[in-house]
């Protein structure tokens, strides 16, 4: 996993516009682009909403709330509603809530046995979904990107055919990246280094195609998960997600954490090789692959990439289910490993939540139980904070979701054209405050990972 790297970007606070961090956040034009998306963000977490009610909710002032509104409604990204009259005294206010119907990010997903491309409005509808069982080692990293280029290109063609337009593609990927450069440094489930994921990727759809961005799979995910369930709780967690690797961001104060590859740890206790090149890393206990070579014979249809993971993940479950002793046996192991990095995730860094994705959701029953059980036992006292344990409910288009997400947060750089058939700038879409909080700036140009 890998930082980030991208230019300005500011922090706001959860009660609004309380910046943060960055002296260049301070000019005119992001202070304003920034408490757009503070607003936008009001709005899909708790829905429609007075102008009155906004300006309560983000801190801002009333005057300033108005003319954030009438430039979002000028842009087509909300509009009025009905008359709020509930247990009003006086004057009744106008309803504010989300539009943007003509408009979605688009996340992309390339994992080592799967593509998923998923397309987001501006509420965080799915508005399209397309997966392909792709073996990607097997493949040079041209070949596989020409196979993303063409699931995004069916992906943009639906929703154009919705009378929609996305103003972004998010390509999410395992391994250090270099957002900056659009390149993938390393990514060792692939056999990839120095690829230019962006660069190719753009050349494969043309130039009347929307902007490109790089993400990591693991930070993809933890943003899904944070924007997935509002409130402040969120706000710290760590997601740790189950790959035929492992890899992991956190959250921690509404920013997310950098630090090295927790797929990396040394924690194998046979301390096998791992594609990295160093020996006993934890994902190779705990990655999809140690779970299908403990569960079946190499012969057996759950090894096969041409077939969908998703089927192969619920052959599995349907044999655990069963009481398939192998299958269990598999699962308890996986269990056991899995707990021993979470223990050490929480005595660094004691989040009060974990969120397992990935296949690791898929057998949520089979894992959480025995991480939460081994996790409590390790409370130093008694009285001291439980660290929740939980799966994710994103299923395995998670850090596809969040790449969405990331899209509609670029599209401040992108322009539109509205049904009318003028072109105008479109606002940062609903996740961009959340964006903001858990964007650490890096220097440009060197590559970084994020734990």
């Amino acid at each position: 996993m890998r930082q980030t790297q991208r230019g300005t970007t500011g922090t706001v606070g959860p009660a609004g516009a309380i910046l943060a961090g960055h002296p260049e956040v301070a000019d005119k034009a992001s202070l304003r682009r920034t408490n757009l998306g503070v607003l936008l963000r009001h709005l899909r977490e708790g829905g429609a909403q007075s102008r009155t009610h906004l300006a309560a909710a983000s801190g801002l002032p009333k005057a300033t709330v108005s003319v954030l509104v009438a430039e979002l409604i000028q842009r087509g990204l909300v509009r009025e509603g009905e008359l709020d009259r509930a247990g009003a005294v006086g004057r009744p206010h106008r309803m504010v809530e989300l539009d943007g119907r003509w408009i979605c990010g688009v996340g992309a997903e390339i994992g080592p046995d799967h593509l998923t491309v998923l397309a987001l409005d501006l509420r965080g509808d799915v508005v399209h979904q397309g997966r392909r069982p792709l073996d990607v080692p097997a493949l040079t990293p041209q070949a596989a990107l020409h196979e993303v280029a063409d699931l995004v290109a069916d992906c943009l063609s639906a929703v154009a055919g919705r009378g929609m337009r996305a103003v972004g593609i998010t390509l999410v990927t395992q391994g250090s990246v270099d957002s900056a450069a659009g390149t993938v440094t390393v990514a060792t489930n692939f056999g990839w280094r120095d690829v230019r994921a962006v660069p190719e990727l753009r050349a494969r759809l043309g130039r009347h195609a929307p902007p490109v961005l790089l993400e990591n799979d693991a930070e993809s995910g933890a943003l899904a998960e944070y924007l997935a369930v509002p409130g402040a709780d969120t706000r710290e967690l760590v997601y740790v997600t189950g790959g035929i690797g492992a890899g992991g961001a956190g959250i921690s104060g509404g920013r997310l954490l950098r630090g090295s590859e927790i797929g990396h740890m040394k924690l194998d206790r046979l301390d096998r090789p791992c594609g990295c090149g160093r020996t006993g890393c934890w994902e190779v206990a705990v990655g999809l692959q140690a779970l299908l070579d403990a569960a079946a014979d190499p012969a057996d249809r759950v090894h096969d990439r041409s077939v969908d993971l998703a089927e192969r993940l619920g052959d599995l479950l349907a044999r655990a289910d069963a009481g398939d002793p192998r299958t269990l046996g598999a699962l308890a192991a996986v269990a056991d490993d899995l707990a021993l990095g979470l223990s050490v995730l929480v005595d660094v860094l004691n989040p009060p939540r974990i969120v397992l994705g990935g296949y690791f959701a898929v057998f949520g029953r089979y894992l959480v139980g025995p991480a939460q059980e081994f996790l409590d036992r390790r409370r130093i006292a008694p009285g001291s904070q439980q660290v929740v344990v939980s799966a994710s409910g994103l299923g395995l288009s998670n850090a596809a979701r969040g790449g969405a997400h990331l899209a509609l947060e670029g599209s401040s750089r992108t322009r539109r054209t509205s049904r009318s058939g003028r072109s105008r700038p479109t606002a940062t879409g609903p996740g961009e405050a959340a964006v903001r909080r858990v964007r650490v700036r890096v220097r440009t140009g060197a590559p970084s990972r994020i734990f």
